[in-house]
């Protein structure tokens, strides 16, 4: 497979590079899996695919009505010396920016943020166990506790464990196979979607009492199942349901599913034949080793923000949320391999390993404008509206992979 990389989108940062590289390596993965069940069906990809795949968000129609990510008190604000970025798309982190600063609205909280330092505006939104991002430069971060731990982990890790079989069933690649998705917002969603579209049947958890946004579940709910479950009063059901799976996709914060006994080692020691992977914002280590963050705030952070900046030196950002859909679709070529080779194992992934590799690419060549090309656009049902979206950036016997999204919340919490 070769595909020739092309300008698609305006910045200083090989974004096209990286995404091609992140779905070549998904490719080869499928390719594997298919081989391993004996069969000799073409698994490819193109330009154009991986292009709208990474453009989901900018694309997606929900019965006609396009999809804005961010909420009010997300995105950067600016300090008495320097810039700070925020998530507040989730209502307990919204809630979380405004108890920390004392504010109600977006005005407030940059009249508020105008008068404090950039690094004690940070510090106060983490203490309030909200969401942010100083902004820095890129060899500021390489001078940060977690960026020099960080410097020499590569973007994924893959420790294999327990020998087994791959299930049996039809003729999708993963036919047979149970993957149990405790993920949110983008990299790990991406990641399981791309699994339920090979014909895994993937159940993804959810907790009522902070249920995920709908549009976002929606983004990323191809083909799967969608149930609601409190672990504090289900760690029964959780069990049973790990001891049938052969996959579990970890996405929430390192230490935040421990007490639950769904620590990614504890899991991998107990269940050697499961594939286990956990996806972290910062790595799994480290100062920040326990810090939530998303692929906006590890932008910020790592110099991506700086070096996307306009020319009046306000910080930018990637064209699309690169470290979001390339972690997710290199976590899913981990899982795959694991998979195909016969083999349990713990597979770790970090969206700072996306955005290091992506700092150290080659700058891409400079051009006047963006590659005019055509979208790749499906139309799929779900329960709460029509969605026209990009499939994923895969063709299996030269077959588009994408199907229906279930209902949130709708399935119980068991396997097919």
């Amino acid at each position: 497979m070769s595909i020739a990389i092309r300008r698609w989108w305006h910045g200083p940062l090989d974004v096209e590079g990286l995404a091609i590289s992140a779905v070549s390596t998904a490719v080869e993965a499928v390719g594997a899996v298919v081989r391993a069940r004996g069969s000799s069906a073409s698994v490819d990809t193109s330009s154009e695919l991986i292009r709208s795949a990474f453009e989901t968000v900018e694309h997606v129609r929900i019965d006609g009505r396009g999809f804005s990510p961010w909420a009010e008190l997300s995105g950067f604000v600016r300090c008495a010396d320097g810039s700070v970025r925020l998530h507040g798309n989730y209502p307990h982190h919204a809630e979380a920016i405004r108890r920390a600063v004392g504010i109600t609205t977006r005005p407030e909280l940059d009249e508020v943020a105008a008068r404090m330092p950039a690094q004690e505006f940070e510090d106060a939104v983490l203490d309030a166990r909200g969401v942010a991002a100083r902004v820095r430069t890129t060899e500021e971060w390489h001078e940060h506790g977690q960026g020099r731990l960080m410097r020499d982990v590569p973007w994924t890790e893959v420790v294999p464990t327990g020998e087994r079989a791959l299930p049996t069933g039809d003729d999708s690649p993963l036919a047979g196979v149970r993957v149990l998705d405790l993920t949110r917002v983008l990299a790990g969603p991406t990641c399981t979607q791309l699994l339920a579209c090979l014909g895994a049947d993937v159940l993804r958890v959810d907790p009522p009492a902070r249920p995920e946004i709908l549009e976002q579940h929606l983004l990323t709910g191809m083909g799967k199942r969608s149930t609601e479950l409190d672990l504090t009063d289900h760690q029964g059901e959780t069990r049973a349901l790990l001891a049938d799976a052969d996959v579990v996709v970890l996405g929430y914060r390192p230490g935040s599913l421990d007490r639950f006994g769904l620590a990614p080692t504890t899991v991998a020691a107990e269940h050697p034949r499961l594939v286990v992977a956990s996806l972290s914002a910062w790595g799994h280590e480290g100062p920040w080793g326990h810090r939530p963050g998303f692929d906006s705030i590890v932008q910020a952070a790592t110099g991506i923000s700086v070096r996307c900046a306009d020319d009046d030196g306000r910080p930018g950002a990637l064209p699309v949320q690169a470290l979001d859909f390339a972690t997710g679709y290199v976590l899913a070529a981990r899982i795959l391999e694991l998979l195909a080779a016969g083999r349990g194992g713990l597979v770790r992934a970090s969206l700072v390993g996306a955005a290091q590799t992506l700092l150290a690419l080659p700058a891409p060549p400079e051009v006047d404008h963006e590659v005019s090309m055509g979208t790749t656009m499906v139309t799929v049902s779900s329960p709460h509206g029509t969605l026209f979206l990009p499939p994923p950036p895969l063709l299996v016997a030269r077959r588009s992979i994408e199907r229906d999204v279930g209902g949130y919340g709708a399935a119980a919490p068991a396997w097919r």
